[in-house]
């Protein structure tokens, strides 16, 4: 089952983020779900990061509130909120 988990970021959390990415892309590289899409939710300026989505591949929605809690930006605060919903994938018109 696809999965989307939309994290927003806590205000001033940019710090944290940083000095928690080369951890955080670890994590990424070692998934234990497969990730379909991920990156950063960006501000209005097209820069600024303020949040991270991912889609995933997960056995259960538990096994993906689990990826989320276990990512290094989780335990360093970086997220306000974070949302997980099951996802049905209709269309995909990538060439």
């Amino acid at each position: 089952m696809h999965y989307i988990i939309h994290c927003l970021d806590k205000p001033g959390a940019l710090p944290l983020r940083l000095a928690s990415h080369a951890a955080h892309r670890a994590y990424l590289a070692a998934a234990t779900v497969k990730l379909v899409v991920a990156g950063p939710l960006v501000a209005d300026d097209n820069e600024t990061m303020i949040g991270s989505c991912f889609l995933i591949e997960a056995e259960s929605k538990q096994a993906a509130i689990d990826f989320n809690a276990g990512d290094p930006f989780a335990a360093a605060g970086v997220w306000e909120s974070v949302q997980v919903h099951p996802f049905l994938k209709r269309t995909d018109n990538r060439s």
